[in-house]
């Protein structure tokens, strides 16, 4: 069977979502990287070390504004992760990988998900130990994020390294930046906007929470949750950090993960068009606040300064973002399942996008193009 994988806060910084939105990626956990200079090892900060950029109030007339020098291509990876905090030694998973790629010339956007039990060959990575293998994607995040002589200190940092590896050679693109965010970050993205509208497309019965907000029990003895449990109706729904988050998570519907990843997709770009419809993402100075606020629920690998990125790509308009669903399949059956692979159109596709053909392939098959 061939399945189509579409992928996928209050008002005082909603330049929040530009920084996870504008680098779909991801997804998904602390700030890396905020200097000009691209680390070659994403390093961890906190809610202080934000650098300070001049605002445009105070920048001499001659100054060019942010991001002046970025023209593109460029291309941005976000992943979200459940790293189970709770749990001493839990290594993070690669539960959502998105990419935004956006051609020379900055005035268009295609985002696309990769499954996260995509097959992909995964290359070796000394500073874990680990010797390279075939295997699903979601475990390039685990197995990079594994700390010699520390097993019970996995570093997410450091498994998105071995993530950005793999993604790069299974896709054929350069990663420029990227983000990982948890969920509790993503529910605070979601709320400083002031929620999300979205059109939930089918009846969604979440595993994970109550119609409250608070969490589900684990039932005794495993195997699953026991109590009430929120229901997303079909139709249009205004949805706050928690719900947005417990909507798009949710697998066990009927299209199963490629539905997950069609419902992530759909959140980013609802969030990427709030964004650039009240031209938030042009105020660097709340692109600033808002990434020191998010603390270490957020890791950005740069590359480009967030500020730089948000701000060259504020001009885009809503419509040239384009979500793309990328076909595929089950390899295996039964017990005997490996994981997914994607279909020639899914993997043509790519190639289209690195030649910059991206426009004309979606012409040749509307039917990969993302619906609201």
């Amino acid at each position: 069977m061939v399945r189509i994988a579409w992928a996928p806060l209050r008002r005082r910084w909603p330049a929040l979502a530009a920084v996870v939105a504008v680098l779909v990626a991801a997804g998904v956990v602390a700030m890396i990287g905020l200097t000009g200079d691209r680390p070659e090892t994403p390093t961890v900060t906190g809610a202080t070390a934000a650098a300070p950029t001049a605002s445009p109030s105070s920048a001499a007339p001659t100054t060019p504004p942010p991001g002046a020098s970025l023209t593109g291509p460029l291309n941005l990876l976000l992943v979200g992760v459940d790293t189970r905090v709770s749990q001493p030694g839990w290594e993070p998973h690669g539960d959502a990988v998105l990419v935004l790629h956006v051609p020379k010339g900055l005035d268009r956007a295609y985002l696309f998900s990769l499954p996260r039990d995509l097959l992909v060959d995964i290359p070796a990575f000394a500073k874990a130990g680990y010797r390279g293998g075939r295997t699903k994607l979601t475990h390039a995040m685990s197995y990079g994020s594994r700390v010699p002589g520390k097993p019970k200190q996995p570093s997410a940092a450091q498994g998105y390294e071995l993530l950005r590896s793999t993604v790069s050679g299974y896709t054929g693109l350069r990663i420029d930046a990227g983000a990982v965010i948890t969920f509790g970050g993503f529910d605070k993205l979601v709320d400083t906007l002031g929620g999300v509208d979205l059109y939930v497309d089918q009846r969604v019965v979440s595993q994970h929470r109550r119609p409250d907000g608070t969490h589900r029990d684990l039932r005794p003895g495993g195997g699953g949750y026991v109590g009430p449990q929120m229901v997303y109706e079909k139709g249009d729904r205004h949805l706050n950090g928690w719900q947005a988050l417990d909507y798009a998570r949710q697998r066990y519907v009927t299209g199963g993960d490629y539905t997950r990843q069609r419902h992530q997709q759909q959140l980013v770009k609802a969030l990427v068009s709030k964004i650039l419809d009240e031209d938030l993402a042009r105020q660097p100075d709340r692109v600033e606040q808002v990434v020191a606020a998010l603390g270490d629920t957020l890791i950005y690998a740069g590359g480009p300064r967030i500020v730089d990125i948000a701000y060259a790509l504020g001009g885009m308009s809503p419509d040239r973002f384009t979500a793309v669903g990328l076909p595929g399949a089950g390899v295996g059956r039964g017990s005997g399942y490996q994981g997914e692979q994607l279909t020639q159109v899914g993997r043509k596709f790519l190639t289209e996008l690195r030649a910059g053909r991206a426009e004309a392939y979606l012409a040749a098959h509307p039917e990969l193009r993302v619906r609201n």
